[in-house]
């Protein structure tokens, strides 16, 4: 699937990965995932598309967006939208999608290989231009959880799935509820 002399690069939709991972019941540890990734290729981008809240004294996935930015991945961000619905819920949107695919357009040139972290189908189309333009696209998403995470037509349009499941070993560390607690005051 990988070969060690080609260029590549992540797109990872944050929001779709821990979704993914949370159905798995795991969490990533995304140093691991980078160092798996420099391992298979040579990595020339890790992007990481999340929307954030910018009205929130704290959002808590700021810390992990310092983290990521500080450890080598390009953020991608963009304020979220609160809006409320019809039923008088909260709710918060904040689609990434396009800047997804502006990025992996505008790099794919520079690329032998794309690897996407997201079950969306909406990206099929992209998968599929970057295809016409030589670029191999593998997709990380999961058919474990209930329901499959991946869109059935983004899974055929990859050159390559990755099953997020068969990863958990080597980019996984066990969910924070699951610790013990000696474990947890240590970390």
């Amino acid at each position: 699937m990988f070969y060690k002399d080609e260029r590549l690069a992540l797109f990872i939709d944050g929001s779709n990965l821990y979704a993914a991972a949370k159905a798995l019941g795991f969490d990533i540890d995304y140093k691991l995932l980078r160092q798996e990734f420099e391992r298979r290729g040579k990595l020339v981008r890790a992007f990481y598309y999340t929307a954030l809240l910018e009205n929130e004294e704290y959002s808590p996935i700021r810390p992990l967006v310092d983290w990521l930015h500080y450890n080598g991945y390009a953020m991608v961000t963009k304020p979220a939208k609160e809006y409320t619905d019809s039923m008088g819920r909260r709710k918060v949107k904040g689609n990434m999608d396009i800047e997804l695919a502006v990025n992996a357009m505008e790099l794919a040139p520079r690329l032998d290989h794309a690897v996407l972290f997201s079950g969306d189908g909406d990206f099929r189309p992209l998968v599929e231009a970057l295809q016409r333009m030589g670029v191999r696209v593998s997709v990380v998403s999961t058919i474990r959880s209930q329901p499959p995470m991946i869109a059935d037509e983004l899974r055929r349009q990859a050159d390559n799935f990755i099953e997020l499941d068969a990863l958990r070993e080597v980019i996984g560390r066990p969910p924070r509820e699951a610790r013990e607690p000696e474990a947890a005051a240590e970390a």
